[in-house]
C-alpha cells in the first residue's frame, strides 16, 4: 500500500483524536535493527535489516449492551531505508470488530488463526531464520473474517474466513484449538492444533506445545503441508528451546521441512539476548540453511530490539 507522509500524519491524528470521543487508544511500535553478515549462497556480504519494524494504534470503545469496538491499525516502516520508493511503509493487521460475552468478531486484514497459533516458539520470529523460510503458512491476509470464542477452563476456539473477493475468487478457512497462555505468564503450557483449508493455494495441518521444564522454556511445532492439488507434499517439524541467567537469554533453534518429491531442508539457529530495560535488548544469532539441491545460507547478526 502506498501511503504519503502526510496521509500517515493525518491517519495518526484522526486514530488520537478518538481519546477524546471515550476511546481506549495506545500507540505502540518496535524498532528492530540489525547488523550482520549474510550469505544467500553467492558469497557473504554486510548489511543493515530492520527487521519487521513497526508502528500501529489500537484500542477499545466501550458501547451498550456490554459491548466494545476492537480496533487495530499497523504498519511495517522499513527503517533501513533499503525498500523501494513508496514502499517503506506497508500494511500489517488492520482490523474493527466487536467484542461481548460471545467472544469477538473481527474484519479486515489480519494473521491467520494458524498463524497465531503458533504462540512464542518460533524464537528467531522476524530474523532470517523466521518458520516462514522453510514452511508455509505464515499468512496475513486481506478480506477476512476472524472470529474467537470466550476462553473456558483456558480453551478457545478460533475460525478465519477469508471471502472469494471477486467472481473467480475462491474462498478460504482456517481453524484453530488453543489452550493455556502463549506468553506462559498465566499457564506452564500451551498448546494448539490448527488447519488451513487452501489458504493462499495450501491445506496445512500445524500442532503446537510450548513449556517451562526446569527452569528451561521448550517448544515444538509439528506441521504438514500440500498444494490444494495435491503436489509439494511436506512434513516438517520445529524445535527450539531457551534458557534465562540474569539478564542474558540464550536460545536454540532447529527446523525441518522433509518434501516427498523434493530435496529436504533445514535450518539450525543459536544466539542470545541481552536485557538492557523492561523494552530493550541486545541480540546476537548465527543461523545456517542446508537446502539440499541449493546453495546453503548463513546468517551471523548483531541486533538491538526497543518496544514502546
Amino acid at each position: 500500500m502506498k501511503l504519503s507522509n502526510r496521509g500517515l500524519t493525518l491517519a495518526m491524528l484522526s486514530t488520537l483524536s478518538l481519546s477524546t470521543l471515550a476511546a481506549n487508544v495506545d500507540i505502540y511500535g518496535k524498532a528492530n535493527l540489525s547488523v550482520q553478515s549474510s550469505d544467500d549462497g553467492q558469497g557473504s556480504y554486510t548489511e543493515i535489516k530492520s527487521n519487521a519494524s513497526r508502528i500501529g494504534f489500537k484500542g477499545t470503545h466501550e458501547l451498550d449492551n456490554n459491548l466494545e469496538v476492537v480496533f487495530k491499525a499497523e504498519y511495517q516502516v522499513d527503517l533501513d531505508g533499503d525498500s523501494e520508493k513508496g514502499k517503506s511503509i506497508t500494511d500489517r493487521n488492520q482490523y474493527v470488530g466487536l467484542r461481548g460475552s460471545f467472544g469477538e468478531v473481527l474484519v479486515g486484514i489480519n494473521d491467520t488463526v494458524l498463524k497465531q497459533s503458533e504462540g512464542k516458539v518460533d524464537l528467531f520470529n522476524d530474523l532470517n531464520a523466521d518458520i516462514k523460510r522453510l514452511w508455509k503458512g505464515e499468512n496475513r491476509v486481506s478480506d477476512t473474517i476472524t472470529y474467537k470464542s470466550p476462553r473456558v477452563s483456558g480453551f478457545q476456539l478460533g475460525v478465519t474466513y477469508i471471502a472469494e473477493d471477486s467472481i473467480d475468487g475462491e474462498d478460504a478457512y482456517s481453524v484453530a484449538a488453543i489452550f493455556g497462555d502463549a506468553k506462559l505468564k498465566k499457564s506452564k503450557i500451551y498448546a494448539s492444533i490448527a488447519m488451513d483449508s487452501e489458504v493462499a493455494g495450501y491445506d496445512i495441518t500445524r500442532a503446537t506445545v510450548q513449556a517451562k521444564v526446569a527452569g528451561f522454556t521448550v517448544g515444538l511445532v509439528v506441521q504438514t503441508q500440500e498444494k490444494i492439488d495435491g503436489s509439494a507434499e511436506m512434513d516438517g517439524y520445529m524445535a527450539s528451546i531457551k534458557y534465562s541467567i540474569n539478564k542474558i537469554t540464550f536460545k536454540g533453534q532447529y527446523q525441518m521441512a522433509d518434501f516427498k518429491d523434493s530435496a529436504d531442508k533445514s535450518g539450525l539457529s543459536i544466539g542470545a539476548d541481552y536485557k538492557l530495560g523492561k523494552n530493550t535488548k541486545l541480540y546476537s544469532f548465527y543461523t545456517s540453511f542446508d537446502l539440499k539441491g541449493s546453495a546453503d545460507k548463513d546468517y551471523l547478526g548483531l541486533g538491538l530490539e526497543y518496544k514502546f
